[in-house]
């Protein structure tokens, strides 16, 4: 009889998830831990900074695969993260959308570049520190993707970008815990990232200043110009139209007597429009690089419950598929601060239907 153990490649950033992931894999897995090297603090334009590339997550991941008793390895994907990742995220900002760069980072990183350099060391399986779960339906011989257990900590909205084969070769150890009981099992191994803080805001701007980071990595700069109202009349000056997004009241530096907020951008004549709060609502959006983790287009409309932000709860919906890889979401009632760039994300209950990119409406 065969008694040899599949290999696992687990991709291990140096927090208290990860490692979990590995440790608990290493039972039943010939396991190793990688670190993915996605950029240096030069290349962020940060001289230290706390973020899952630091040097610091590095020897954090190296200590836990150690206690563990794995190989580990570092991968450059430095590359690929620039032109994937970083350099999608500024353009994205360049042309008025508020892009999701986590969505471009597991999509294009971490299952496709690690996942390939996986198969070719061969290993029958990758895995991360999601808290999300995939189960087999023998029904229908297809994979799913479910929330993880505890929905406070759901990683499923970054997700709905898998595939078929991608969930066939993915484990994700961590799903049936919650967050506390992770940390329980990093303290039953003795693993040093055991009562590590959870990473804050978007990897590569730790600081959260989109603006300043994409002027500094670009090399430009983007001048002042018109606040207007929803007519078109002029109520002040903008600072650079990238430094706005599409709901945002707060930090607009400027005095009308009433709450105003972002309601669009006019990124052809420079100008932030804005509004009340009442102008954010809308129950009809749009998605375009549309994917069914099925892998089949649904053939007609579709009950979902559907939320167009990460943190937002899921809204009774319906969906429409449309052609070229178009979805037309129909809430039941308005959603406020739908934003293009972002990402809608549908539900059957626990499991992931699918999800897109939010755009305008297609023109006929």
């Amino acid at each position: 009889m065969n008694t040899q153990r599949k290999k696992v490649m687990v991709a291990m950033s140096g927090g208290v998830d990860s490692s979990a992931a590995a440790a608990i894999l290493s039972e039943k897995y010939e396991a190793v831990g990688v670190n993915l090297r996605l950029y240096t603090n030069e290349d962020i334009g940060f001289e230290e900074s706390r973020t899952c590339c630091s040097l610091d997550d590095v020897e954090d991941a190296r200590r836990a695969a150690n206690k563990i008793g794995i190989d580990f390895y570092v991968y450059n994907f430095g590359e690929r993260f620039r032109e994937c990742v970083i350099e999608k995220f500024n353009r994205s900002y360049m042309q008025g959308l508020t892009p999701n760069p986590c969505i471009d980072c597991n999509r294009f990183i971490k299952f496709d570049a690690m996942l390939k350099r996986a198969e070719l060391l061969g290993c029958d399986y990758i895995a991360t520190g999601h808290y999300v779960r995939r189960r087999y339906d023998e029904n229908t011989g297809k994979y799913q993707l479910l929330k993880g257990i505890d929905y406070s900590k759901d990683q499923s909205y970054v997700l709905y970008g898998l595939t078929q084969y991608q969930l066939n070769k993915t484990l994700f150890p961590i799903g049936e815990f919650t967050k506390t009981q992770t940390r329980e099992l990093a303290e039953k191994y003795g693993l040093v990232t055991a009562h590590k803080p959870d990473s804050q805001d978007i990897c590569f701007v730790p600081d959260g200043d989109y603006a300043s980071f994409i002027e500094r990595y670009t090399g430009e700069s983007f001048p002042e110009g018109d606040f207007v109202d929803m007519e078109g009349n002029i109520l002040g000056k903008h600072k650079g139209i990238i430094r706005y997004t599409i709901g945002q009241r707060k930090g607009l530096g400027i005095a009308l007597g009433q709450p105003a907020y972002v309601v669009s951008k006019d990124i052809r004549n420079n100008r932030v429009i804005l509004g009340n709060n009442d102008d954010l609502f809308t129950d009809t959006a749009y998605a375009d690089d549309v994917n069914w983790i099925s892998g089949e287009l649904p053939s007609g409309p579709v009950r979902v419950s559907a939320k167009v932000r990460y943190n937002q709860k899921e809204q009774p919906a319906t969906v429409y598929p449309l052609n070229k890889g178009v979805m037309k979401v129909v809430f039941d009632q308005p959603q406020r601060a739908v934003t293009f760039g972002q990402a809608i994300v549908c539900y059957d209950g626990e499991i992931v239907l699918g999800g897109g990119t939010c755009v305008p409406a297609p023109q006929d």
